[in-house]
């Protein structure tokens, strides 16, 4: 029974989260309904990071078992196929050992968040950043977020429904910085680590917010970490902005 390893890319927008549900669409739901009418097989995916609704992906990383010895060029395509027209697409597919576990061989996971920082809406890519309309400073973020980067608990910055067995992570990486674009109105969070509480991201983006317009300072975002209360975290920062962009294996 080969394994296969897949490498996917999708908008969140019109999705539940990846996680399947009854009856709610969701990225692992479309996924796997696609094996079935192309392969005739049953198949469960299991991802390196289930995200959440309105969340998306460039390269989201899944595998799955099939009896068939399918060539992986003629799986990538075949999914593909009996994907359109969802917002969801293969970009690669391998054959890979049965040792290979698309979420516990990962080492590392990294994500991506954007702010569009102006007064005017975004047209565009409105279903991808968090407008917001006022002025931030992206150095006074930046500082605040070096603060977050370690090993901590972060209780503060966790969801009430997260069911993680310890709030203990170890941030390797969490930079703020305002993008090279025309008129410089996009603010990129960018974070890693080898794994996150469920809303850790979006928490600390939101808090984030709070730094970047003068309301918190770097200390004050310590203080929040080091108190574990989530009462004295920012605002959750929308799901459109968070894109899940890879996930490393040793």
């Amino acid at each position: 029974m080969p394994r296969y390893k897949l490498v996917i890319e999708y908008d969140g927008t019109p999705f539940c989260g990846w996680q399947r549900q009854t009856a709610a669409p969701t990225v692992q739901g479309a996924i796997e309904a696609a094996v079935t009418r192309f392969s005739g097989e049953q198949s469960r995916l299991t991802c390196a990071g289930r995200t959440d609704a309105g969340v998306h992906a460039i390269h989201q990383v899944a595998h799955l078992d099939l009896v068939k010895d399918w060539r992986a060029d003629t799986v990538r395509d075949a999914l593909n196929a009996h994907l359109r027209p969802r917002p969801v697409a293969i970009l690669s597919a391998e054959i890979v050992p049965t040792s290979f576990d698309a979420r516990y061989s990962a080492i590392r996971r990294h994500y991506r968040y954007r702010i569009l920082n102006r007064r005017s809406p975004a047209a565009l890519t409105r279903a991808h950043v968090w407008q917001v309309p006022w002025p931030l400073d992206p150095d006074a973020m930046d500082r605040a977020a070096q603060r977050l980067v370690g090993l901590h608990d972060f209780s503060a910055f966790r969801a009430a429904e997260c069911q993680a067995n310890s709030p203990i992570r170890t941030l390797e990486r969490l930079d703020v910085a305002r993008t090279t674009m025309a008129l410089h109105e996009e603010i990129v969070v960018t974070t890693c680590a080898r794994s996150f509480l469920h809303h850790q991201v979006r928490a600390m983006v939101g808090t984030l917010m709070l730094a970047g317009c003068g309301r918190l300072s770097a200390d004050d975002v310590a203080d929040i970490l080091a108190s574990g209360e989530k009462r004295r975290c920012g605002p959750l920062a929308p799901a459109a902005g968070l894109t899940f962009v890879g996930v490393d294996y040793a």
